[in-house]
């Protein structure tokens, strides 16, 4: 009898902590999936920066309707949010945003209302502290730092773009394969002809082999920006981000620059005050 009330109690003991670990189960299960019922039951963020979105489509594309090829978004991102201090406001909050292949988007705002920090999550300088972004449907865990940002370049704020001591071509062609090949470099230059800096480049005694920074040939502000933007274009990524980069140029030189990067670009964010 004493044997048999062991084993009964026994029996009680595993069904009662059986029942206990399907209740922390329930709660730890709830806790996780909690933020997706609170996010799909808040109201719109009031005084997101404005997106102007201007599909633009290319010639010989074999891309369906909605602007890719499979139906994919280039960029997806749901309820972003981003704090530079944790015990801060955030910066960004409940942004939202999608980005199809061939799209060219005008994203304006005041500053200090987080379009540069938005670039920054774009480019995976960043990692959103909440909501999902996906890049051809992957996160930036699944593609990696590397494959992230070969698909997503950016030319930042002037303040944030740097001329460093070495050749004209290292500076235009260092985010791209590196010895380049001589396609490269007949590429490099077409490309900033187009950009109007063919007058500098014939200017400067070694041409694109110039010395330039610090201690090199000195740059003006315009040629500085049409540098920094030719580097973005010519890493040949998806998906084009130019942070204030036209801020620096004269009518004509904008007029220029603008029409080459609408026409190079496969898919083009600006970013500019109102």
């Amino acid at each position: 009898m004493a044997l048999g009330g062991i084993l009964l109690g026994y029996r009680a003991l595993r069904r009662f902590t059986a029942g206990v670990s399907s209740i922390a189960g329930a709660a730890i299960a709830w806790n996780q999936a909690a933020p997706i019922f609170h996010a799909a039951a808040r109201r719109p963020p009031i005084g997101s920066p404005a997106v102007a979105i201007a599909a633009a489509g290319h010639a010989g594309d074999s891309d369906s309707a909605d602007g890719s090829a499979d139906g994919q978004p280039l960029v997806d991102g749901h309820e972003l949010t981003f704090r530079y201090r944790e015990s801060g406001d955030p910066i960004l909050q409940g942004c939202t945003l999608r980005v199809r292949r061939g799209d060219r988007l005008l994203l304006e705002g005041p500053s200090g209302g987080g379009k540069s920090t938005l670039a920054s999550l774009l480019t995976g300088l960043r990692v959103p502290q909440g909501g999902l972004l996906l890049l051809n449907g992957l996160d930036r865990h699944t593609l990696g730092v590397d494959g992230w940002r070969r698909r997503i370049v950016a030319a930042p704020q002037f303040h944030e773009n740097h001329v460093f001591m070495g050749t004209f071509l290292f500076n235009l062609l260092m985010g791209a394969e590196w010895p380049p090949q001589v396609e490269d470099v007949d590429r490099a230059e077409r490309l900033c002809r187009e950009l109007g800096l063919g007058d500098l480049i014939d200017r400067m005694p070694a041409g694109l082999l110039q010395q330039v920074g610090e201690t090199g040939w000195q740059l003006s502000h315009g040629e500085r920006t049409r540098l920094f933007i030719a580097r973005a274009l010519l890493q040949r990524a998806d998906f084009v981000v130019l942070d204030e980069s036209f801020a620096q140029l004269d009518p004509e030189n904008l007029h220029r620059t603008l029409r080459c990067v609408l026409d190079r670009a496969p898919t083009l964010m600006v970013i500019a005050h109102p």
